[in-house]
């Protein structure tokens, strides 16, 4: 356990002084400098360190499709979607369902509507759960990524990516998630369990929304990295550390819905630990893949 703590401590000590970014940002490079990007040593970096912020957006446009593996077709394949995202803007607006003084977020929801056959027939219907699901995801990219047109590529591909590579997954997260629960403190479990807060906890916005709404983005990214590179689990350890963190005020709580409201708002000022120590635990739990580099 002391062996544990140690490790997590070291862990968020080395982010915050940026001892461990300079060999794995070394390492990213050399893989950028391939003709044709490796996109299986791309997800193992990925899933092992966190990626660099100057080549966060793309790696993440190549690892959800956006762009091809070839640096010779970027600039073209993105020339296309650029095209592509102003016939659909254009179109929208033909149709009034978009102006100049529509939300971005709302933009790129419509955007994507349109593009996957789900548009209704007028503004006046209500938005259904997975809209919502994408308006949140989206809020939190924007704050991500700057341009628009590469912004709106990626919540579109990411959602997408949610919707039907862990469309099996996601369902199954909140029974994995009180599994490992049991392991690391079943006496925390057995109190939720006991105030019948288990299934009231925010899966919504833990799974579905993958914590867009519930963490600051600057940690936020980093979960994304792993998900984006091939992993959903990480969603569980997360969820996961953020009950091992509040566990006081949690036992300190009989009412399920009061247990739920406070995890819907944690604190912001520690998430960037919050997810490091996730990160130990996932690799703990599910192990570390092998550095290809």
């Amino acid at each position: 356990m002391a062996e544990d703590s140690q490790r997590n401590f070291r862990s968020v000590y080395y982010e915050k002084v940026g001892f461990r970014g300079v060999e794995e940002k070394k390492s990213l490079e050399i893989l950028l400098k391939d003709d044709r990007l490796d996109i299986e040593k791309l997800c193992t970096f990925s899933q092992r360190f966190p990626l660099p912020s100057m080549y966060r957006i793309l790696v993440w446009k190549v690892l959800l499709g956006i762009i091809p593996p070839h640096h010779e077709s970027h600039a073209l394949v993105m020339k296309y979607r650029k095209e592509q995202y102003r016939d659909v803007y254009h179109a929208l607006q033909v149709i009034r369902f978009i102006k100049d003084s529509t939300p971005q977020v709302e933009v790129f929801l419509r955007m994507h509507q349109l593009e996957s056959g789900r548009l209704p027939r007028n503004l006046a219907f209500p938005l259904e759960p997975e809209d919502e699901v994408f308006l949140a995801i989206a809020k939190a990219m924007e704050e991500v990524v700057e341009d628009n047109i590469d912004c709106y590529w990626l919540v579109s591909s990411f959602v997408n990516q949610l919707n039907n590579k862990y469309k099996d997954s996601l369902p199954q997260l909140p029974k994995v998630l009180e599994q490992y629960l049991n392991v690391e403190d079943n006496r925390l479990l057995a109190h939720l369990n006991a105030c019948s807060a288990v299934g009231k906890l925010p899966y919504n916005l833990w799974f579905k929304k993958c914590f867009a709404g519930c963490l600051p983005e600057s940690s936020l990214q980093r979960v994304w990295d792993k998900v984006i590179s091939g992993s959903c689990k990480i969603l569980v350890f997360v969820a996961l550390e953020i009950l091992l963190t509040f566990k006081m005020k949690i036992m300190a709580q009989t009412n399920a819905e009061k247990i739920t409201q406070f995890l819907e708002n944690i604190p912001q000022d520690n998430t960037d630990a919050i997810v490091s120590k996730a990160i130990d635990l996932w690799h703990k739990h599910c192990g570390t893949p092998v550095h290809l580099v």
